[in-house]
């Protein structure tokens, strides 16, 4: 379900006291406009833009869909109504379909990177997204066809480097398993902590900043352990679309990558009024 509130926030946000520029120019007489992608992208916002250019009394006909693929010069939504209403939501509504398009776009040419190396591993994002645009950030991954990741912090256990500095792995895994039966995931960062988190039964072990040489011996350690089949594996740490496919190739299931939401390069998107 689509964050209504939110999406009312953000135009008022730019809205205000009213757009002053197109009241002096303009009588609110009724135009067709589109919006048009101006490169190649996956799309992904259309439903929010949708949903506040209905709101406020304009039709809407969705010409490419959230998750489906757009051509430079390609029109993606069309629109009739109230040039007021239409030109004072042009700014908000691109500005979330280029982000929200950009994302969905690194995360589906990062998962194609990825699949013709190893169709077993998903590329996912991470927590690192916008304060307040977490829904659209995630939605984004999702019409990209990446893995959402953790919504929240309550959603299951991540131990992380600032907890182990506090605390051995095999203490802190075994503390998350009194506190709740969800899955606990635990970040390492030497081949030692790896195997001593498998064996404490962590049900995901995510390689942190560690050198694809370096994950490489801590499968095979966990391999010779016995200890591959019980565990999740998913890599993460400063990896981009341009260097996913060196890890893409290691026995992983998860890659992740927090530059897909925090290294938004926005989609080129456009809105223009018919004459």
């Amino acid at each position: 379900m689509i964050p209504t509130d939110q999406l009312l926030s953000f135009v008022a946000e730019d809205v205000s006291a009213g757009d002053i520029t197109t009241l002096a120019l303009l009588e609110d007489n009724v135009v067709s406009a589109h919006i048009e992608a101006r490169e190649e992208m996956v799309v992904s916002g259309i439903e929010e833009c949708e949903w506040l250019f209905k709101n406020a009394g304009v039709f809407t006909e969705v010409l490419v869909k959230d998750g489906s693929t757009a051509h430079a010069g390609e029109k993606i939504l069309d629109l009739k109504g109230s040039v007021h209403a239409i030109l004072s939501l042009e700014r908000t509504c691109l500005n979330l379909l280029g982000r929200m398009s950009g994302i969905a776009s690194s995360a589906a040419k990062a998962s194609r990177l990825v699949s013709v190396v190893n169709d077993h591993v998903r590329v996912a994002g991470t927590r690192k997204t916008a304060p307040g645009l977490r829904f659209f950030d995630k939605k984004a991954l999702i019409a990209g066809g990446a893995l959402p990741h953790r919504y929240t912090l309550s959603d299951q256990f991540l131990i992380k480097d600032t907890h182990r500095t506090m605390m051995p792995v095999d203490e802190a895994i075994r503390k998350c398993r009194e506190y709740s039966d969800k899955k606990v995931e635990c970040e390492v960062e030497s081949l030692e902590d790896a195997l001593l988190a498998a064996k404490t039964g962590a049900d995901i072990i995510m390689f942190d900043n560690m050198t694809p040489e370096l994950i490489r011996e801590a499968i095979a350690a966990l391999e010779e352990a016995g200890l591959r089949g019980e565990v999740t594996l998913e890599i993460s740490g400063g990896i981009t679309p341009e260097t996913v496919d060196k890890y893409a190739g290691l026995d992983v299931d998860v890659i992740s990558m927090g530059a897909l939401t925090h290294s938004v390069r926005c989609a080129d998107v456009s809105l223009e009024v018919d004459i």
